[in-house]
């Protein structure tokens, strides 16, 4: 990342209140640790690699009455979510019913590799099986500090997957 990148993103960083700031910072020291770089886009910062070059995570300031950060994630590769995040893909699928993978019906190229290995999919109570996009970082809402732990193993096997499966030869 240019010192250019890294000056506007912790100046983001800067104006978070004082609960939100060091989880962002760990948040990016972690993505920042794995080769990750911040790209301004609009209202947020996504962070790619340069040997796959998707986005990984973003995080930003959403405008309102008060300013509320977010951090979004990619994490479709990963298996084995916690409850908690299994809970984010089920709201993301109920939420966004047409970003239904193209990839299931070969009308997708844009990620590398077998469907099911990169695309949300969640078994609902009544038996459903549903599926997301796995190209889109999902939010992470009322994000804890208890939280980063499993967001950075999330990071970590996201960005093997990504490595693997996505790196440009």
């Amino acid at each position: 990342m240019s010192a250019r990148q890294e000056e506007a993103v912790r100046a983001f960083i800067a104006e978070l209140d004082d609960d939100a700031r060091p989880m962002y910072e760990n948040l990016l020291e972690c993505l920042l640790a794995l080769g990750y770089h911040a790209q301004k886009e609009r209202s947020y910062f996504s962070f790619k690699h340069d040997l796959h070059r998707k986005q990984m995570a973003k995080m930003g300031l959403r405008n309102g009455k008060a300013p509320k950060s977010f951090f979004a994630l990619r994490f479709s590769a990963c298996r084995a979510l916690s409850p908690r995040f299994e809970v984010i893909v089920a709201e993301a699928i109920v939420k966004s019913p047409s970003k239904t993978p193209g990839c299931l019906q070969g009308m997708c190229s844009f990620c590398r590799g077998l469907p099911e290995t990169h695309i949300y999919t969640h078994a609902f109570a009544d038996g459903d099986v549903r599926h997301h996009c796995g190209a889109y970082a999902l939010e992470i809402p009322d994000m804890t500090p208890g939280d980063l732990p499993e967001l950075a193993a999330l990071i970590r096997q996201a960005h093997a997957y990504l490595l693997a499966e996505e790196a440009e030869a």
